[in-house]
């Protein structure tokens, strides 16, 4: 009978120990993508730390000056922060959800675009502060023949955020493209199937 054979009992304990690792190996893919999610994650709410500095920053420094300059603007910037960190928040519960992620990236364009408006709004005004770069001194800009290079602090702080920022997401990314590489390879794809491994999504 099968059920006595000794090359029956060899090929179903070989295919066990396969099913085994194979599944171990998914579950630490999968809680990779999840930890380096969360790395961005943290990088993101500083992110958004910085943005309602930069609002209180605004809103004390111009006071009522924001009702006739930059006011629609810094409200635009308010509200792509908003909806950002709602995304954030709805991504950071279901990071392997496609969906999730595609409203985060979607919205995480929208914060750009609405930020580098808002800065250039904002900064036309004369009585904006601004600060110099760390990499430019004031002797270099001084300097005959010199183009003057003056950035606002924000623009220098908000720089700094981006870097960190894409070392992040590429790391997330990294982790995507491992991971759905390791469910849609065969066989392990049939393992992912009965144990509802899906696809994730890459920022």
């Amino acid at each position: 009978m099968l059920w006595s054979s000794p090359l029956f009992w060899i090929a179903f304990a070989v295919f066990l120990f396969w099913a085994l690792g194979a599944y171990n190996r998914l579950m630490r893919l999968r809680s990779a993508v999840v930890q380096s999610f969360g790395s961005f994650d943290a990088h993101m709410v500083r992110l958004v730390a910085l943005l309602g500095e930069f609002g209180a920053a605004q809103a004390v420094q111009r006071g009522s000056l924001l009702a006739d300059a930059g006011a629609k603007e810094l409200a635009a910037l308010q509200g792509a922060v908003t909806q950002f960190s709602a995304s954030l928040a709805v991504a950071r519960a279901r990071p392997l959800q496609g969906d999730a992620v595609a409203a985060l990236a979607a919205a995480r364009e929208v914060l750009r675009a609405t930020w580098a408006t808002a800065l250039q709004k904002l900064l036309a005004d004369p009585a904006q502060p601004t600060a110099l770069t760390p990499a430019v001194d004031a002797d270099t800009v001084a300097a005959p023949g010199a183009v003057p290079v003056v950035l606002s602090v924000w623009q220098v702080r908000w720089e700094e955020h981006a870097v960190q920022n894409e070392q992040a997401i590429r790391v997330f990314n990294e982790a995507v493209v491992q991971y759905n590489a390791a469910i849609a390879q065969f066989p392990a794809s049939l393992l992912a199937r009965v144990f509802g491994f899906k696809a994730a999504r890459a920022l």
